[in-house]
């Protein structure tokens, strides 16, 4: 069972550059967070709008709760944005030109059915980052506030990674459709971290490309940059028998959920 856990985090000690004082890797992240909150509402929108046709009612509950679940992670992610703004970053004009096109522009240019299987997409690829974050104990070296956040919205990502997959083949969805709907994520995924990521990098005067170059050549080595995470789950999810509950292994997220006190909610 799904369970919808709220999480409000303290970010009253937050310093700039809050992942172990490495400017490039903090952005990085702090980029996907300007990306969350309405990015989840999209996933929200998408799953609801085929919730009607649904029949199961396991399938209708756990969309409830992936509903509730996906909301609580856009209101937590977006408490961050006025704690940017208290250190001197500009983030509200880039909000306002990701939410225009996306989600004014492109979102309703395309067929209800694409939505749902970006979605699904995209809720592999957050699954696969979940999945690193848990298991590789990427986040060991961020702040604290910044660590329990991810984490939990990375065991929460793998409780509910069928959902919109289940949906989907609910609803009539097949391979093809599923691969164009990775083909959009990727795309749009790429374009709007690279240019958040830009956005606030460009903010750091004292910070010479020579600087950043070398931090991306690092993260690269070590398997922690964006685009070695991604392009890693790209194959599994092209397999046409992929599903979700095969390809992401929930225990990292039960073991994590369990030695936190919220496995129950």
């Amino acid at each position: 069972m799904l369970q919808v856990r709220r999480f409000d985090p303290d970010f009253s000690d937050l310093p700039r550059h809050w992942y172990a004082g490495d400017v490039v890797l903090t952005h990085s992240v702090n980029a996907l967070n300007l990306i969350f909150p309405d990015g989840e509402r999209f996933f929200v929108r998408s799953v609801k709008h085929f919730a009607p046709r649904l029949t199961d009612p396991k399938l209708k509950q756990d969309v409830k709760d992936f509903m509730g679940q996906e909301a609580q992670h856009g209101h937590a992610h977006s408490q961050q944005f006025e704690v940017l703004e208290a250190q001197g970053y500009v983030v509200r004009d880039w909000l306002e030109r990701y939410k225009h096109v996306a989600y004014k522009r492109i979102e309703p240019l395309t067929p209800w059915r694409w939505r749902l299987a970006t979605t699904v997409a995209l809720e592999h690829l957050t699954a696969s980052f979940a999945t690193f974050a848990l298991e590789e104990r990427f986040l060991d070296e961020a702040h604290p506030a910044m660590r329990d956040l991810l984490l939990w919205h990375a065991a929460e990502e793998l409780e509910h990674r069928a959902v919109a997959f289940e949906v989907h083949r609910a609803v009539g969805g097949g391979y093809v459709e599923r691969v164009i709907g990775m083909a959009i994520a990727l795309t749009v995924l790429a374009v709007f971290w690279s240019s958040a990521t830009r956005h606030l990098l460009r903010q750091e005067p004292e910070l010479d490309r020579e600087t950043v170059r070398a931090s991306k050549r690092r993260l690269a080595a070590q398997g922690r940059s964006r685009w070695s995470l991604l392009t890693r789950s790209i194959g599994p999810y092209l397999r046409p028998g992929f599903h979700p509950e095969h390809a992401h292994d929930g225990a990292p997220a039960t073991a994590y959920l369990a030695s936190v006190g919220r496995l129950g909610g």
